[in-house]
């Protein structure tokens, strides 16, 4: 629904399947937390940052408690709250996220995993966007 512009009710039925997710099974579910992450993407691409954020939080913050900081599924909702920051040009909160993911992807997967290359790239792109042009040539010297 969300792919094809169905806003509305991609939203009605993400909140309904929260609100049943979240009694249940439990608030900090992995199953919730999903459903928590795809309202944000919705609220995110009706450009309804502060409640998409909100969001992101509520699933990041879930994650770290039940997957722990560094599972693939925590890290990735770090690096999509990173690209909301991205979007609405906070370069600052961005960066300090991006820095984040990159540095336990670096820790957990290695230098040469193609997931930490991304985080790499995104915040090579980060910084590019900022002028910092020298920084983002070379990003595993941050």
């Amino acid at each position: 629904l969300l792919y094809i512009g169905e806003y509305v009710v991609a939203k009605k039925i993400s909140r309904s399947k929260i609100v049943a997710r979240d009694r249940l099974l439990r608030p900090e579910h992995p199953n919730t937390l999903t459903s928590v992450s795809h309202l944000r993407s919705v609220l995110e691409s009706q450009g309804k940052y502060e409640e998409a954020e909100a969001m992101h939080r509520r699933a990041l913050q879930g994650r770290e408690k039940v997957l722990g900081v560094e599972h693939p599924d925590t890290l990735t909702s770090m690096a999509n709250l990173a690209l909301m920051f991205w979007r609405q040009r906070r370069w600052k909160a961005a960066e300090d996220v991006e820095v984040r993911v990159m540095e336990m992807r670096k820790r957990v997967l290695g230098n040469e995993h193609p997931d930490t290359l991304m985080a790499m790239a995104n915040l090579a792109f980060t910084l590019k966007s900022q002028n910092r042009s020298k920084e983002a040539s070379c990003p595993l010297l941050y």
